[in-house]
């Protein structure tokens, strides 16, 4: 059972008996002594696709939902829905794009390493890996020569997805990016 302190984005317990997946955890400390530690957690319903904020202190205990875990691929898109394929069986599943959110932005055809999270054969939400390597469509010109600064520059990349390369990437090249901050990570 895992407490409220050691919650991270993307783990899947139960609340009030429907499992919940953890959106977003922030610690706040207060400044005066021998006060606990509060935890905002927000958690999306995996059935209802309802919001829940929760304040709570680090001691406070959730059940773990029992889902099962599944390695997918992602195959396409049909109109709004994302169709994954089960790598050991090859049942498909599909997911809207509402209930996917911010994973859409990390999501190319043909990936592998996708975990699903099945309840009662129902696919309810993914897993993705800790980061995913996409080409980048569009950014200014490298800049060469050497700087005293680690300077940065918008680009595009081939998902849509915004982020801040080093001034020497260009267009075309790969880069791996970390799915929980959406921050490049470095040159693939």
């Amino acid at each position: 059972m895992p407490k409220a302190n050691d919650l991270k984005k993307g783990m899947i317990v139960q609340v009030d008996g429907k499992p919940h997946i953890v959106r977003r955890s922030e610690s706040k400390s207060p400044s005066s002594r021998g006060a606990a530690t509060l935890y905002k957690i927000r958690l999306n319903c995996l059935l209802t696709q309802q919001k829940i904020d929760l304040s709570l202190k680090g001691d406070d205990y959730f059940h773990e939902a029992d889902c099962q875990r599944a390695e997918v691929q992602y195959s396409y898109m049909d109109g709004d829905n994302y169709i994954f394929m089960n790598l050991t069986d090859f049942s498909q599943y599909s997911l809207h794009s509402e209930e996917l959110e911010w994973q859409t932005q990390f999501l190319t055809e043909q990936q592998e390493e996708i975990i699903a999270l099945l309840l009662d054969g129902i696919l309810i939400g993914i897993e993705l890996p800790q980061s995913v390597t996409l080409v980048i469509d569009d950014t200014p010109p490298a800049v060469t020569g050497s700087s005293a600064t680690n300077r940065t520059k918008t680009a595009t990349l081939s998902t849509g997805l915004e982020i801040q390369v080093p001034e020497y990437l260009s267009t075309g090249e790969s880069v791996k990016v970390n799915t929980s901050t959406g921050k490049f990570m470095s040159r693939a």
